[in-house]
Formats: C-alpha cells, structure tokens, sequence
C-alpha cells in the first residue's frame, strides 16, 4: 500500500476550541523547565516533604494483603464516609449524612470539576477568588461558563470583602469559588471574614464551592469552614482530601460533600468519569481521619517553624512577604526588583538554579509576586535563600 498520499488528521479543526484556548499551567511550565536542569533547588511543589505516617501506609498494606482491590461502591467505602462525616463534625462542626452527602473523589481536583460541571451551563457566571490555585477558571471555561474574578490584594489581607462580592454579584451568576486557606497567598478568612460573606450569599441563588483542602495547616487560629455559619449549610459544596494535611499527596483522594439534591447529580458525572476512587487508598485514608491528629499537629508545628524564618529572611533580604496564616506558601512581592514575574522566576532558575512560581500563574492579580512552598526542610529552604539574596545583590548592582 502507498501511505505517501495518506493525509493528515485535520488536529487544528477536530481539537475543541474551548480545550485549545485554554492555556497550559504556569506552575507546570517551571517544573518542566527545571525537570532538565541539573542541581535545581526547588521551592515550587505544592507537596509535603513529609512521608505519609506508618500506621496509614500499614492499613493499606493491610488492604493488599486481604485482596481488596476491587472496584468500591461509586461514591466511595462506606466505613470511609462514616469517617469523614465523623471527622467534619469533630474538626468543622459541620454535619453530613455519609450514605446521601458525600462522595469520596480522585483527589480534591476531582471534587472541584465534579462540582463546577455539574453546576456551569454556557453562558453562567462563576465568582473566583484570585490569586487562587490553577484549575477553577480553565474547568468553568471548558462548560461555556464565564469566569469573574475577583482580585484580592495584600492591604486587605488577601481576604474576598462583601463590597467586592456585591459589585461581582449579576442575575447570571450561579457559583461563588471561595478558596481559604489560600493557595498561593497563605491567607485565611476567619469567622468575622464570613459572615458579611455569608450574609450576601443567603440573600441570592448562589452555591459556594469552598475548598478547604488546607484547613488543618492554620498557624495561630482555628479553620472555619463557611458551611458552619447559619444557612450556608445548604448552600455550600464542601471539597476537601488527603493530599496535604496527611502528606498524602500520591494517594489521589479527596471528598465532596454537600445536600443531596446537588450531591446526587454530581455522583453521575463520577460514575461516568471515574467509578470509584483508589480502593486501597480509601482503607487507609480511614485510619488517617480516626488516628492522624497528632501526626497532623507534627507536621503543621514544622511548617509554621519554616513559615515564621521565612517571611523574615524574604523581608530581610528585600522582598516584601506577606505574613501566611494558612496553607504552605509565601507569596513575597518582587515589584521592587523591575521584573515581571515570569522574568524574575525565568532568570533566577538559569542563574541560581532556584525554582519558584510565578504569581501570575494564580491570575493576572498574583503579577509582581512569586509563590515559594515551605514544604520543604529549613536547611532546603535556608540554601535557596542564601541563592536569591545573592541573585538580587547582582541585579541591585
């Protein structure tokens, strides 16, 4: 057979328009970037440094040895939702039914697109919080939705404020993405934050979706989940996982939970998408909620050791570094140093070997800041700062 007058695919016209606007992650570009450099010094992933504690990875041993790898029920173990809604009530003081308001998700991403697809029809509005992580405007972009963002700033503490919620607030506006503790700001929203926050969204048709997947890393204060303030219950889907407070990063677990008129109609899109999430993860994640707490307390208590020497030596070397309450990141401004954040991260990776994200791959707000994760040891990050003091020494000459 001949093939040299075989054409082509036509890529260009088959690829969904909507899927080739949408651009790649800013955070991925400089891991990608650094994955081919030799001796990089990373402060870029959004990864414990910590391995998952003994007693988890013993349950999943377990788990293996007894032959449970076998699909699960949709929405996840049962024993492991009795869990989680255990844990929300004791951690959260927020009460779901395990066998109708909660579904167990391939990690907390996976809780974040279930909700939004099930919710944006084209032409809908959904309210971002920015700087905020990657996925939410892409997801809202890939259904026909608009994305409205808000822009926090550090003067409010990086905090949503109501009169930015009403000013964003329009008939076609369905969802509101709130996203405390943040990544990459490390900001917190606490109880007196909220409830103005909530007293608006009791007053319009609006579903919040509020990631919490930070809410045990808190430095000083206590999480307070929006779902907990009167009336917000029912108008609130609550994502949360694994990933972060139990250094469970690799394990790909995360929950959504939320009233059973919403929870029901996620639950086809992860039945259809997914099935079910990891089964051996799920027995173990069932020993994280009833026996981490001190393991959690352990690794929280390190990182706030990190978080207070960092934002100290970025102030001291220069860079203004808002004081994180929450999460595991600082987000220092580099507006005094001339470059664009993308320039800065570019020119400090090629020159020291250090590896950072820009602030602009959390929206056009985060321009003029880099995100640099504490999850990393105190010598780790006390080398890579002794390298960015060096390199802006060499520029301010």
């Amino acid at each position: 057979m001949n093939t040299d007058n075989i054409k082509k695919p036509d890529y260009d016209r088959l690829l969904s328009k909507k899927c080739k606007d949408i651009k790649p992650s800013g955070i991925r570009k400089f891991f990608d970037l650094a994955a081919n450099m030799e001796g990089i010094i990373s402060l870029g992933v959004g990864e414990p440094d910590f391995a998952t504690p003994w007693f988890i990875r013993e349950r999943a041993i377990s788990a293996l040895e007894h032959g449970k790898t076998v699909y699960t029920a949709n929405s996840g173990i049962l024993e492991l939702r009795r869990a989680i809604s255990e844990y929300l009530v004791r951690r959260m003081n927020v009460a779901y039914d395990p066998e109708r308001e909660i579904i167990v998700t391939v990690g907390g991403s996976e809780a974040i697109d279930l909700a939004i697809r099930a919710l944006i029809d084209t032409g809908d509005e959904a309210i971002i919080v920015e700087p905020s992580f990657v996925c939410y405007k892409p997801i809202v972009e890939l259904c026909g939705g608009t994305p409205v963002i808000i822009e926090t700033i550090p003067e409010e503490d990086f905090k949503l404020t109501p009169e930015k919620l009403i000013a964003a607030i329009t008939p076609k506006t369905k969802v509101l993405i709130l996203p405390f503790p943040n990544n990459p700001t490390g900001a917190i929203m606490k109880r007196e934050d909220l409830e103005p926050i909530a007293e608006i969204l009791r007053s319009n048709d609006i579903i919040t979706i509020s990631d919490e997947i930070y809410a045990e890393l808190t430095y000083g204060v206590t999480h307070v989940s929006i779902a907990s303030l009167p009336g917000m219950r029912e108008r609130t889907l609550m994502v949360n996982g694994f990933s972060k407070a139990y250094a469970m990063t690799g394990w790909r677990l995360g929950y959504l939970c939320g009233v059973p008129e919403l929870i029901s109609q996620m639950l086809k899109i992860h039945q259809y998408a997914i099935m079910c999430s990891p089964t051996v993860s799920q027995y173990a994640a069932v020993d994280a909620l009833r026996g981490g707490d001190k393991d959690v307390l352990r690794m929280a208590e390190e990182y706030n050791i990190r978080r207070r020497w960092l934002v100290n030596a970025f102030n001291e070397i220069g860079l203004s570094c808002f004081e994180p309450k929450g999460a595991f990141y600082v987000f220092p401004s580099i507006k005094s140093t001339g470059f664009s954040s993308e320039e800065f991260c570019e020119r400090l990776l090629n020159e020291k070997r250090v590896a950072v994200v820009p602030g602009n791959a959390f929206g056009d707000s985060g321009e003029g800041y880099i995100r640099v994760s504490y999850a990393y040891s105190l010598s780790h990050l006390m080398t890579a700062v002794e390298k960015i003091d060096e390199f802006l020494k060499e520029h301010r000459a």
